[in-house]
């Protein structure tokens, strides 16, 4: 019975999107473990607030992680 935890900032993801990563992310396990175990694949989006996530002794808000994804997004 495998737990799957996705930490995330808090409004970086839309709930559609948060559904849409829950769902591929048990696809994945499902695909690893067996599809008998697909009722009991738990995963679980947990939201950080804004501050209390910092990298490089940088706290990041949602504006800065949508903006490092606006970076590397093709033009």
């Amino acid at each position: 019975m495998p737990l799957v935890t996705i930490d995330v900032i808090k409004d970086v993801f839309t709930a559609e999107q948060k559904q849409d990563m829950i769902k591929k992310v048990t696809d994945t396990m499902v695909a690893i473990e067996g599809e008998a175990l697909r009722g009991v694949t738990w995963v679980r989006v947990m939201e950080v607030e804004q501050g209390d996530w910092a990298i490089g002794g940088h706290c990041l808000t949602a504006a800065d992680v949508q903006a490092m994804a606006r970076q590397t997004e093709p033009a």
